[in-house]
């Protein structure tokens, strides 16, 4: 796996960084004067190795207990869980300042592994310095969101604001979502290693993210109203994947913690357009026969991800099926993928060629 893929990282000598093979949008990469907007470049100021510079998103602004932050993933604030409290964050990240942290760059400090990668999120969080941060929590090209938040549905328009790709919009392809990401633990060096997650969200097209869009918070774009719905952490060329927003919101509150998003108030999305695909009778008939089927799906070599969406992505489709993801990169598919069935219990199969998913 190459680091590129990761956190679009620049190759570097005597830590001088080169141009990025990925588009960057000016708004999103430049350095901003505080307070900063959101959906910008960032990340810790220790991320680099003797090889690489690294970084991803400040995706949005969010309270807990009080205290304002900046909610990110865990593996761009917490470099995949070895920071140490205390570290600076900063905006730019390293990757669009010439791998170099300097102390006007610094937004925030990383308050300790609240969440710990693995937890079924990839989340972590950096503590606001004063005035460094828009109070509004304002998000490049999206404005303001909502302080509530969205339940991610079948056919849900999406968009997000990111490092690498800037505004983008999507759709909202699959629920309940089990998959395997992979991760590498230093920047550009170390060994890989893989993270199991269940009950995510996949997003599509495939331009909707790319590697450094990590941490980006994905809201939905009905009606102008830009709800909180998921958390952009890993992708592949084809589709992207996030955390749900109600177990990051979910994962802060454990303990008894209070934890919001910092927006304005908003009136929540309405059943019609909740409802742009599959009725909630049949996603919620979907889901179980998948779990009743998903450790033997798994099993199958190839297989990347389980979840529930439509038997197309046609914006009039309302058909549930089983959607499978599967490592085709760029090969005829296995014999043995070849074989999953049309439909199981009553249930349509889709299978979507891929790549194997990686944390942006």
């Amino acid at each position: 796996m190459s680091h590129a893929s990761v956190h679009r990282p620049f190759r570097t000598a005597a830590l001088l960084a080169l141009v990025a093979a990925a588009p960057a949008f000016a708004a999103n990469t430049g350095k901003q004067t505080p307070p900063i907007k959101l959906g910008t470049s960032g990340g810790s100021a220790n991320d680099i190795s003797s090889q690489f510079c690294c970084g991803g998103t400040l995706g949005s602004l969010v309270t807990r207990d009080g205290v304002q932050y900046i909610l990110s993933n865990n593996h761009v604030l917490a470099r995949s869980g070895i920071a140490v409290t205390g570290e600076n964050i900063i905006q730019p990240g390293l990757i669009d300042s010439n791998c170099s942290a300097t102390n006007d760059n610094v937004v925030a400090t990383f308050p300790g592994n609240i969440v710990p990668l693995g937890h079924n999120v990839d989340t972590a969080l950096g503590k606001v310095i004063a005035g460094k941060v828009d109070g509004t929590g304002s998000i490049l090209g999206v404005g303001v969101p909502c302080s509530t938040t969205a339940t991610p549905t079948v056919g849900l328009h999406v968009e997000k604001a990111g490092r690498t790709t800037g505004l983008t919009t999507g759709t909202i392809q699959a629920v309940n979502v089990s998959a395997t990401i992979q991760y590498q633990r230093g920047c550009g060096v170390g060994s890989t290693f893989n993270a199991t997650y269940t009950n995510q969200v996949s997003i599509t097209p495939g331009t909707f993210s790319a590697g450094g869009d990590s941490g980006s918070l994905i809201v939905s774009n009905a009606n102008s109203s830009h709800h909180p719905v998921a958390l952009l952490f890993a992708g592949s060329s084809s589709v992207t994947i996030g955390n749900p927003i109600s177990a990051v919101v979910s994962a802060y509150q454990s303990g008894g913690h209070s934890f919001g998003f910092v927006g304005k108030t908003c009136t929540s999305l309405s059943a019609q357009e909740l409802l742009v695909g599959p009725s909630p009778f049949e996603v919620e008939r979907a889901r179980s026969i998948k779990e009743d089927h998903e450790a033997e799906l798994f099993a199958r070599p190839g297989v990347l991800g389980v979840g529930v969406g439509r038997v197309s992505d046609d914006p009039e489709e309302t058909e549930a099926a089983i959607v499978i993801y599967v490592n085709s990169n760029g090969r005829t598919l296995p014999r043995n993928l070849l074989a999953i069935p049309a439909e199981m219990d009553g249930v349509k199969v889709r299978v979507i060629p891929t790549e194997p998913f990686v944390a942006r």
